[in-house]
């Protein structure tokens, strides 16, 4: 018997999940390229921007675990939306500094959770916000604009690959 606690124990006997098959890992990896290079396309021939560093993350939800309510357009969309719109908000009316950065973040999670659209991914926006302070147009390129495209590349390459079910559901 061991006189560590029982949460100790408990976290230390774990295993590793299973090593998916070589066609998902590849799948994934491609998944991603596909939709990144798709965002900067898009970008590049409309002007418009379409791209922000959280969307990488965003794209190993989508790809990678596709099953998981993180990755459902409405936790991409949604969770997008708030976060930005939350570093936005904090931000102009109360200014950038540590605490109100740490206020946005926590805001964030706890809008996400109650409005059923949590998305890890998303936790980077209202830092990102704060930190460039854009402008209230970023909700619309590249937060909008990205997140519906992603979405939109994420359905159609699991149909190309034979994940019929993706998305789990909408709203």
């Amino acid at each position: 018997m061991s006189n560590q606690p029982p949460s100790f124990q408990t976290r230390t006997t774990g295993v590793l999940p299973p090593l998916p098959a070589l066609r998902t890992i590849l799948l994934a990896g491609l998944g991603g390229s596909v939709a990144t290079l798709a965002l900067f396309s898009l970008a590049q021939w409309s002007g418009l921007a379409f791209v922000m560093a959280p969307f990488g993350a965003t794209c190993v939800l989508a790809f990678a675990l596709p099953d998981s309510p993180l990755s459902q357009p409405r936790s991409i969309v949604g969770g997008h939306l708030i976060a930005t719109t939350v570093g936005l908000a904090v931000g102009s009316l109360l200014g950038v500094s540590p605490w109100t950065m740490a206020l946005a973040v926590g805001l964030t999670i706890a809008l996400m959770l109650a409005t059923r659209t949590t998305h890890a991914p998303v936790g980077a926006d209202p830092l990102l916000v704060m930190l460039a302070m854009p402008g209230w147009s970023f909700l619309l390129t590249p937060v909008l604009t990205g997140t519906l495209s992603l979405v939109v590349v994420a359905i159609a390459y699991h149909r190309v690959t034979g994940r019929r079910d993706y998305p789990r559901y909408w709203l």
